[in-house]
């Protein structure tokens, strides 16, 4: 199996490649086309006549040995350039569609039915802000929030994910600045003031 976006296209001759034999056993024919040892090693080759390459390329499979979960992982790591995504407009910054943002002097983009129907339902209390929604999504937390809560619930979590508790893993790292960055958007959004905590028994 291709590995997603790879290019598959007609097999040339390396021009400066150094005369050789195929690699294929039984083979008398010039080993002059090369292919990837395998996916840990891509810039490590294997020679061949025309043919085997060809025959090498059309069995290759790079996810050959991971399991489903390691393949949707690599797959997942990929389409963000091995680094952490948000969807868009959902955490941070300001809304995008407020009125403040984006002028609309005309009301075009306010007199669809789909815009009249949101002005008509009133907000629900246990339904959080679009803007928070994924940095509770991060922290694992609920609508309505408060101070407290929220403040706990990082604590255990930085001390989960922090580096020095994971051997330095680069995984658990990105994760936590993911935590910090809910953490700092959802503190900035809650009132400064979290509910006086129950006194100690005894």
């Amino acid at each position: 199996m291709a590995r997603r976006g790879d290019r598959i296209g007609l097999a040339t001759a390396e021009p400066e490649a150094p005369l050789r034999a195929c690699e294929q056993p039984g083979c008398p024919e010039a080993g002059a086309y090369r292919a990837p040892r395998d996916r840990k090693t891509l810039n490590e080759y294997r020679w061949f006549c025309l043919d085997h390459v060809r025959a090498y390329n059309r069995a290759w499979d790079y996810y050959k040995g991971m399991s489903p979960g390691e393949i949707e992982a690599h797959l997942r790591a990929d389409s963000g350039w091995q680094r952490p995504t948000w969807p868009l407009g959902r955490l941070g910054g300001a809304n995008p569609f407020d009125p403040d943002v984006l002028r609309d002097p005309l009301g075009v983009l306010g007199a669809t039915p789909l815009h009249a129907q949101r002005k008509a339902r009133p907000p629900r209390a246990d339904e959080p802000p679009a803007e928070l929604r994924a940095a509770l999504d991060v922290l694992g937390l609920t609508w309505p929030l408060d101070a407290l809560a929220l403040r706990t619930r990082y604590k255990e979590l930085a001390k989960r994910f922090h580096p020095d508790a994971n051997g330095g893993d680069r995984q658990a790292e990105e994760r936590l600045k993911d935590i910090n960055r809910a953490y700092s958007l959802l503190r900035r959004k809650l009132p400064a003031k979290a509910p006086a905590a129950a006194a100690p028994a005894g």
